[in-house]
């Protein structure tokens, strides 16, 4: 284990944003923290980040406690990088400028770690005529100069377009494979994560409720609150006298033959590309199911559960 986080609670005022939380990053584990607005993610990430002051409980990075702002001159953690989700460039300076003042241009390792962030193109521009992504980038690359062992990323995705969201990704996975980082990213988005994660952990009201993998979380959230973080489910009653259970829409299938025993009319349909998601009002309710496009709508179906999900 790399970092260990054994009972952290945080207050703002009289409100715990943190509740008594304790969790492990492994390393070179790619860890994700998800959870609604509001949940304690970012304040979570600070406080592994040693950037503020906890109430109760204690980080350990590295077998050594992480101090908090308090108990240093400047806050943070030598071996511990944190990216910000608002990134805050110097203005007025050419981009190999700014880089020079964090000994990111002399010398191959500096070279190689700019190419790694994809930024050794944007060398001779001004930082104010940047991309959101390509200043993204750039203080990326001022984070990993630091050299640290742990890199958290507090929603790094979510003011791309799509482009510059794969090429985070693609460094991101750069720095894990062939530099050997340890990643913690926070995310609200399950597109974000789901795909990349090796662990992931659910976050509601400064608490862990779920834990697991990706496919283990999203095929078997623990309740309704981690079943909607991670796309759309239903809550259904398979059959007589089960115990409803939740199950997404790619679970299931439709079928023209309406012999079954679950029936219903396709009432709504919402494509999405390369599928549709369809409504399916039933007697058990409405059903969502995901399948091919072209089912028209008012259609008697049959509903199945997909035997290869």
């Amino acid at each position: 284990m790399i970092l260990v986080a054994n009972s952290i609670t945080k207050f703002h005022a009289e409100h715990a944003v943190l509740r008594s939380v304790g969790l492990t990053v492994h390393k070179r584990e790619r860890l994700a923290i998800i959870g609604e607005t509001g949940s304690g993610k970012t304040t979570l990430l600070r406080a592994l980040a040693g950037l503020i002051d906890l109430d109760a409980g204690e980080v350990i990075f590295e077998g050594n406690r992480v101090k908090g702002p308090s108990e240093v001159l400047l806050p943070g953690h030598a071996g511990i990088s944190y990216l910000h989700q608002a990134v805050n460039l110097r203005n007025h300076y050419k981009v190999c400028d700014l880089l020079e003042r964090h000994s990111i241009q002399d010398g191959e390792a500096d070279r190689r770690l700019a190419a790694i962030c994809r930024i050794d193109h944007l060398l001779e521009r001004m930082t104010d005529q940047l991309s959101g992504g390509e200043r993204q980038r750039i203080a990326l690359a001022i984070e990993l100069s630091k050299h640290p062992s742990l890199l958290l990323l507090d929603e790094p995705f979510s003011n791309l377009d799509i482009g510059h969201r794969n090429t985070l990704k693609a460094v991101l996975d750069t720095l894990h494979q062939e530099m050997g980082l340890t990643l913690v990213i926070v995310s609200h988005n399950p597109s974000e994560v789901l795909g990349w994660a090796d662990r992931m952990l659910v976050l509601r009201q400064g608490n862990i409720i779920q834990e697991g993998t990706p496919r283990s979380i999203y095929d078997h959230p623990i309740d309704e609150y981690t079943a909607c973080l991670l796309g759309p489910y239903n809550y259904v009653q398979l059959k007589q006298n089960e115990v409803p259970i939740f199950i997404r829409p790619e679970q299931l299938g439709l079928s023209a033959d309406t012999s079954g025993d679950w029936r219903g009319q396709l009432i709504e349909e919402e494509f999405d590309g390369h599928s549709s998601l369809y409504t399916v009002k039933t007697d058990r309710g409405n059903i969502l199911i995901r399948d091919l496009p072209g089912h028209p709508i008012g259609k008697e179906v049959c509903i199945f559960v997909n035997p290869n999900t």
